[in-house]
């Protein structure tokens, strides 16, 4: 293990210790790091902890959850965005930006409106996703004139804003007094009504999606040259693609299936992850995985505590994204490639 792989994984499980810290410490009932061993031990052993059951109640039933489910959509987000950042040799692509998270919440409101269950929303998420992404990428594919990294975003752009349409025109039609709040929330972005139930949706295809890019992750390397080099060096990329767009995009129909659309994950932690441990994909992936779970964890623990009423996600992530953006916009004068 190099000295950066090693600095840079010992950086992002120490932000994902500091973010389950502050998820139980702080909040109207705080857990301190002692009683938070002291009820996990008991369920080890199955003696009794000692402590209020009401304490215990806030543990397994109604943080304890929330912070899993934050960890599990910060890891799947930030896996997405590494590996689209490397399949389409992008630093600024980004399942947002691609589409995939505006094309899962099309299929999720669609979902809603028709009132299917959770399984179904995460379905019609699925697809909606990988419609969004495969027409992202024909479309800027086909454009061959000007810069083709230029109309990859451009076209993620434009195909982004007819999906925000889409999902316009589902609300119009939604119900004003149920269907129409609960989607409106939803898009924010929240993991506030994550109960147990709601992680086994979402442990699944997130695990699924995670271990078959994390499988691929030495791929990535090959497959971030260009197309010809790649296959000189006897990769069948074709479908090599299709699994690396097929699984990322999954994790990240099913965080947006959970907790609505929660913007700029997917390429802001790809970056600090590359900044910690290099372009390697083999370290990059499993770095971005574990510091994107850490990340969202603190984001959804302000985003909870910084106010009278819970701040979403969504407004979060994209105040902290934002500027970031800015400097890597700024930093790359020398082009993108």
């Amino acid at each position: 293990m190099s000295p950066s792989f090693a600095r840079g994984t010992l950086f992002a499980f120490g932000l994902l210790a500091l973010g389950v810290v502050l998820a139980f410490a702080l909040g109207r009932f705080p857990v301190g790091p002692g009683d938070l061993l002291r009820i996990l031990w008991a369920e080890v052993s199955g003696q009794p902890s000692g402590l209020p059951p009401q304490l215990e109640t806030v543990i397994w039933n109604i943080r304890g959850p929330r912070v899993i489910a934050a960890m599990l959509c910060g890891a799947a987000l930030a896996v997405a965005g590494t590996a689209f950042q490397g399949l389409f040799r992008n630093p600024l692509v980004s399942p947002d930006i691609l589409g995939a998270s505006s094309g899962a919440a099309l299929g999720a409101v669609v979902g809603i409106y028709f009132s299917l269950g959770i399984v179904g929303i995460q379905l019609g998420a699925f697809i909606g996703g990988l419609i969004a992404v495969g027409a992202v990428y024909v479309v800027g594919s086909a454009i061959r004139r000007g810069d083709p990294v230029l109309a990859l975003v451009l076209t993620g752009v434009v195909i982004g804003s007819l999906l925000g349409a889409g999902i316009g025109l589902v609300k119009y039609w939604a119900d004003p007094y149920n269907q129409l709040p609960a989607m409106t929330f939803w898009l924010l972005g929240s993991l506030a009504g994550t109960a147990k139930a709601d992680l086994l949706p979402l442990l699944g295809p997130v695990a699924l999606g995670s271990v078959v890019l994390i499988a691929l992750r030495w791929r990535m390397n090959v497959m971030s040259l260009p197309e010809e080099e790649a296959r000189a060096l006897g990769l069948n990329t074709g479908p090599l693609r299709v699994a690396i767009v097929a699984a990322a995009t999954m994790v990240t129909a099913a965080s947006v299936a959970a907790a609505g659309i929660i913007g700029w994950v997917g390429l802001v932690v790809p970056h600090l992850a590359r900044f910690l441990v290099g372009p390697d994909f083999g370290k990059l992936v499993p770095t971005a995985a574990i510091l994107g779970g850490g990340y969202l964890l603190i984001i959804d623990t302000l985003a909870r505590t910084i106010g009278p009423v819970e701040t979403p996600l969504g407004i979060l992530t994209a105040v902290i994204g934002t500027p970031f953006f800015i400097w890597l916009l700024a930093s790359a004068r020398g082009g993108w490639s």
